[in-house]
């Protein structure tokens, strides 16, 4: 089992070797995941055709920022597959302050993973509206926006301006067929990567590829 930076790990499941994470509720599944005991330690086996951040690592990602006792800002936490590695990442001396505006995947969300760790903050609001979060009280060291709209990065850049720390990370998913159905995939991430140009440092631009199709990942710093 090799530790990776940021409390992410790999572990034997099954014979093949597989990303995994510290799962923060021993004996809780959020997916059907695998878990896989390892001494005093309990794993969740993180499946990258689930999850985009899973797929950003699997595909070489270089930089985690999301590390133990980081505060994130997750925008998009839909029923909470990755939200809930995240938390697992960050630890129970972390914070993850997830938004979700749709009601029926934000009861599964509640019912599933928030109301089982300690360490989420749910936020029905939404993302367009940073400034109506009342239950965000920091500033954060990650923004990670995963939302299907065509002014996706817009929104993502608004959320930063509003909670993300100078020297804090973003990381963007970008759904290109959400932005521009027309243009070609790889025009559509480079248009939207421009738009960071004025407020942040590109650190790596990742395809999802095989595990997501048409999308993918930016990392950049945010200079303020």
């Amino acid at each position: 089992m090799e530790n990776e930076e940021g409390n992410v790990f790999w572990v034997k499941v099954d014979g093949e070797r597989r990303l995994a994470t510290i799962n923060l509720v021993p004996g809780n599944q959020v997916y059907r995941e695998k878990l896989v005991k390892i001494k005093d330690e309990e794993f969740r086996a993180w499946d990258p055709y689930r999850s985009k951040l899973a797929a950003a690592i699997m595909n070489g990602l270089e930089t985690l920022p999301i590390v133990r006792k980081s505060k994130v800002l997750y925008l998009g936490a839909s029923t909470g597959t990755t939200a809930s590695h995240v938390s697992d990442i960050v630890g129970p001396s972390g914070i993850v302050f997830c938004v979700e505006h749709a009601s029926r995947v934000a009861r599964e969300f509640l019912d599933r993973v928030a109301s089982l760790r300690s360490n989420i903050v749910p936020i029905l609001q939404d993302a367009r509206n940073p400034k109506e979060y009342f239950s965000v009280y920091c500033q954060v060291d990650v923004v990670y926006s995963d939302i299907a709209q065509p002014d996706q990065t817009e929104i993502a850049i608004a959320n930063c301006k509003s909670y993300l720390k100078k020297g804090g990370y973003i990381m963007l998913v970008i759904k290109t067929r959400s932005i521009d159905v027309t243009r070609k995939p790889s025009d559509v991430i480079k248009s939207e990567a421009k738009k960071l140009a004025d407020n942040f440092e590109i650190i790596q631009e990742i395809n999802l590829e095989p595990y997501e199709g048409d999308h993918a990942m930016i990392i950049a710093k945010y200079l303020g």
